[in-house]
């Protein structure tokens, strides 16, 4: 069975324009990726875990900070490459600060087949990006999100 993932996709509006937070994936593999090397903030769920719950414990485990307060906008789901089910939810965040957030780590065999294990963190940096760059950098299988975002807004949903 194929894993299932919960996110938050943070937004704000700057100069009239829509921006979301993403982060990007830490590691070797991502280093010098920047299209396609960005994701939500986003967690397995555990097991019997409702899916905006873990949401909302996957950001405060990766980025350190209480998730933002507000009325959350449910993107749907989407299903990445990987097989990987996301669902998402959308959250008002003004005041979110990217340069405070700190993800945490996981352990890797890096170089591979060396026997030396290092800690790299999972996301290892946030950026609150316009919609049109988000989509660029987000993972394909992520993209739909941020549109669903977009236009859930533009119809008169707000959070």
């Amino acid at each position: 069975m194929a894993s299932r993932s919960a996110g938050l996709l943070p937004y704000r509006r700057r100069d009239g324009r829509l921006e979301v937070l993403i982060g990007h994936m830490g590691g070797p593999y991502w280093a010098k990726k920047d299209e396609r090397a960005w994701s939500i903030v986003k967690g397995e769920l555990l097991e019997d875990e409702q899916p905006y719950a873990a949401a909302l414990r996957e950001f405060a485990e990766e980025t350190g900070v209480a998730p933002p307060a507000g009325v959350p906008l449910e993107l749907g789901q989407v299903r990445q490459s990987s097989g990987k089910t996301v669902a998402a939810w959308a959250i008002e965040a003004e005041q979110l600060d990217a340069a405070a957030l700190r993800s945490n780590t996981f352990e890797l065999e890096w170089p591979p087949r060396s026997g030396r294990m290092q800690r790299f963190e999972e996301m290892d940096r946030f950026e609150w990006c316009p919609l049109e760059l988000a989509c660029r950098r987000l993972i394909a299988g992520q993209v739909s999100l941020a549109q669903r975002l977009a236009e859930l807004l533009a119809s008169g949903h707000d959070g």
